[in-house]
């Protein structure tokens, strides 16, 4: 992707620029978050990133720059389910296929008519989180020991009748990736996806070792109580080594720009096609909203594509309140955010080190703000 100096040059006002640059300089000599970065895009041409704070709360802390890696926690799941969409370009599955096709175990317990769209849609009927999650993290259990639980789990309801946000449907795509292709997902992702589109600081997860070369790029995430002083939070090696396929991503926002104008262009970036244009459309449409047995109030207030989550039209939250209709994009439990407007041609990537929680209302602000720059 070409950059540009000039926000004006891509039709962004400056001023209006330098006020979420300003929110964010101000929230980050806080501490709260401890570091930030942001990326923007518009027209397929680039704005250099900008940083913010350090990686750590100390005050000698290496201040963010472009190789720092922020853990974008679910923002990996859109990444995920390009992977699985890899799958059904090659004809290798099919979006209605029963997943205990491909995986057998799974079909346990009555689970027999999830089909990979109920997964990537979350109207699969699993739960967010194991009931022992944070048991097995304790453990520091393998990414083996989670799936095999799932596959013994009940569903909370009928497939294709609700819609529960489920970090396990996107686990078993993880799964499905790896039975089908015979690569494991982070193998997967570098080979169809990182290394096509020159996404060179981004993995699914980071070896255990102080000498991996990644090890000293990431900034440390503020943790929520349940976390502090674990050996199994977001900081920990064990977390940062397992891969998780529902958000254990590491990257920058230099990455996830050429991913989004990737996904804004339908599917190819720099002369590199990953996808399909009609991949492209299928999985950033409504895919809830044909689901006739869920109640209208719930679609209307929870939209899914296939693995993008659409802009709500009331509560948008981290997404801002300026979004054009048709809008897609995802958040991360560590304080992250990412998303594209078609209609004004626009990526934007804003990272920090706060839990969602937290710097929701700052996310939100920052693009709305980034919003109202399209002049």
């Amino acid at each position: 992707m070409r950059m540009t100096d000039s926000p004006g040059e891509i039709g962004l006002d400056t001023r209006v620029l330098e006020r979420a640059w300003g929110l964010l300089d101000e929230a980050t000599a806080s501490g709260r978050p401890m570091a930030a970065a942001l990326g923007i895009a518009r027209r397929g041409v680039a704005l250099p990133p900008r940083f913010f704070g350090r990686q750590g709360c100390q005050p000698d802390a290496t201040p963010v720059d472009a190789d720092t890696l922020f853990l974008v926690a679910s923002i990996t799941k859109p990444v995920t389910a390009t992977a699985v969409m890899r799958l059904v370009e090659q004809g290798l599955v099919g979006l209605d296929d029963p997943l205990a096709e491909h995986v057998p175990e799974f079909g346990r317990r009555g689970k027999g008519g999830v089909r990979l769209r109920h997964l990537l849609t979350h109207t699969s009927g699993l739960p967010d989180m194991l009931p022992e999650n944070e048991d097995l993290r304790r453990q520091h259990a393998p990414l083996s020991t989670f799936i095999a639980r799932i596959c013994d789990l009940p569903l909370d309801f009928e497939p294709g009748t609700s819609i529960q946000y489920q970090s396990c449907g996107i686990a078993m795509l993880g799964e499905l990736v790896h039975r089908v292709s015979g690569l494991p997902l982070p193998a997967f992702l570098r080979r169809e996806v990182f290394d096509p589109l020159g996404m060179r600081d981004t993995c699914l997860g980071i070896p255990e070792g102080s000498d991996h070369p990644d090890a000293g790029r990431v900034a440390r995430v503020r943790l929520p109580a349940a976390m502090e002083g674990t050996d199994w939070g977001w900081n920990s090696p064990y977390w940062h080594a397992l891969g998780a396929p529902w958000g254990g991503m590491f990257t920058t926002v230099a990455d996830m720009v050429r991913f989004g104008q990737c996904m804004l262009q339908g599917g190819e970036v720099d002369g590199v096609r990953l996808l399909s244009p009609a991949t492209v459309a299928a999985m950033t449409r409504d895919q809830t909203w044909g689901m006739s047995e869920i109640p209208e109030a719930l679609r209307r207030r929870q939209a899914w594509g296939l693995g993008w989550k659409l802009v709500p039209p009331r509560e948008a939250g981290y997404f801002g309140d300026l979004l054009s209709p048709g809008s897609y994009g995802h958040g991360g439990a560590t304080g992250t955010t990412m998303w594209v407007d078609p209609a004004r041609e626009l990526v934007c990537c804003l990272f920090t080190t706060e839990p969602l929680e937290q710097s929701g209302r700052l996310l939100g602000r920052c693009s709305t703000i980034i919003a109202a720059a399209v002049v």
